[in-house]
């Protein structure tokens, strides 16, 4: 028995569960250390990466998930786990006005849990997705689940962004409190039985994991796809903590539109997320490989924009320039789910969770160090170049790595294969 499509929108619900608590810890948190404490933007961007460095460990979660054969407790318990984090994560910013050692302890326990809970929630529910889902249903799987993904982002960065103005710590904590216990709730509905007669409950595999890691990347699809990955997603996160103090120093955002910002961004992504949907898996138009590309090169273009309107600074269109990057990022990212979700039923069987675990943590590595390198260059640079020159240069360097993801694409993704025929089985 497979995922019916009321399933698959069922486990979707998690991961928009995922995205509203992941999207208060890199945007509104980390907006309120740069620009509210004044805090240099490589500290947030620390943190960051800690929980993104904390989900290296997803190959082992994956393959503790394949072992045991029952996904739906890793689910759970992560997301609880990475509520719990953020919630640690709001306190954590409220003590840092006070108390920078105090505020830094909470913080770094706080973005620890953050990881663990993504890495063993995430990293389990991709693979119950990719294992029980129907062949000719996976790349429309893959779609719907990361369009609820973004949809939870945007949604929460909106509602978020016009209920904390005017700001205080005691709005703050309430806001999280509410976002993340309802998170929690959801995922709970979301999963309820739905693994209970599917194919993926099976028996353990005594298989160690050193060994299942080992010949998952010993497949040359497999070690391609996640140097790739590490690449592309270095450029996609390079701007994660950047864009909202951008918007605040260099345009005089508030803390409530810079978090709207963030909304539309994510609002391009799930309108761009869908138009590839719509045109590679229901109209059959293109190939994966020209969606992958034509996305990155549009963001290439897209933060090139962004650049060139910071000499204008309050007033200039920046909010529509933000919304064409969600685009043409949201381009680029569906069409490479699409291609995990395909290739982790390609080569050894049962090792599903293992490859979504080992592609987990390539965009786990690259988020943390993309967002890292980010940070810490803007705050190099603005130590002799304006506020405009310095986050203006990181976005130059950003579009370059993306280029540099297309020209990736065109060698190792297989020009003659159309989206619509990228899953085994159509």
């Amino acid at each position: 028995m497979t995922l019916s499509w009321f399933q698959i929108f069922r486990l979707g619900l998690v991961q928009m569960a995922l995205g509203a608590i992941v999207v208060l810890t890199t945007s509104t948190l980390n907006r309120l250390m740069v620009v509210e404490l004044a805090l240099p933007a490589i500290l947030p961007g620390m943190l960051v990466a800690l929980h993104y460095g904390i989900q290296m460990t997803r190959p082992h979660w994956g393959f503790a998930s394949d072992a045991g054969g029952h996904r739906t407790k890793w689910i759970i318990g992560g997301m609880i786990v990475l509520a719990l984090g953020a919630l640690l994560a709001a306190v954590g910013v409220l003590v840092l006005g006070s108390s920078f050692a105090g505020g830094m302890v909470i913080s770094v326990v706080a973005y620890a849990l953050i990881g663990l809970g993504v890495g063993a929630s995430g990293t389990s529910l991709l693979a119950l997705l990719a294992t029980t889902t129907a062949p000719h249903r996976r790349a429309a799987a893959a779609t719907i689940t990361w369009l609820m993904m973004i949809f939870g982002i945007a949604m929460t960065a909106g509602i978020v962004g016009s209920l904390i103005d005017p700001y205080t710590p005691q709005l703050l904590i309430r806001i999280v409190a509410i976002v993340v216990t309802a998170a929690v709730l959801l995922t709970c509905l979301a999963v309820w039985r739905v693994e209970r007669k599917l194919i993926a409950v099976r028996e353990p595999d005594p298989t160690p994991f050193r060994e299942g890691l080992r010949e998952v990347w010993q497949e040359r699809k497999a070690r391609n796809f996640t140097l790739f990955v590490f690449l592309s997603m270095t450029a996609y996160f390079m701007q994660e903590l950047i864009l909202e103090p951008y918007a605040g120093l260099v345009f005089a955002f508030t803390p409530g539109q810079s978090t709207s910002l963030s909304g539309a961004q994510n609002g391009g992504v799930f309108i761009g997320m869908l138009t590839v949907g719509i045109m590679a898996t229901g109209l059959k138009i293109g190939a994966l490989r020209n969606w992958v590309m034509a996305g990155c090169l549009g963001s290439a273009a897209a933060l090139a924009l962004i650049t060139f309107l910071g000499p204008m600074g309050p007033g200039a269109p920046l909010m529509p320039a933000v919304v064409g990057l969600g685009f043409f990022n949201g381009m680029f990212a569906v069409a490479a789910i699409g291609s995990m979700m395909a290739l982790a039923g390609q080569g050894r069987e049962r090792r599903e969770g293992t490859r979504m675990g080992l592609w987990g943590a390539a965009q786990a590595i690259a988020a943390g160090f993309g967002g890292l390198v980010g940070a810490g260059m803007v705050d190099l640079l603005r130590l002799t170049f304006t506020d405009t020159q310095a986050f203006g240069s990181v976005f130059i360097f950003e579009a370059g790595l993306f280029i540099a993801a297309a020209a990736m694409a065109a060698r190792i993704m297989d020009r003659k294969l159309p989206s619509a025929t990228l899953v085994p089985g159509e």
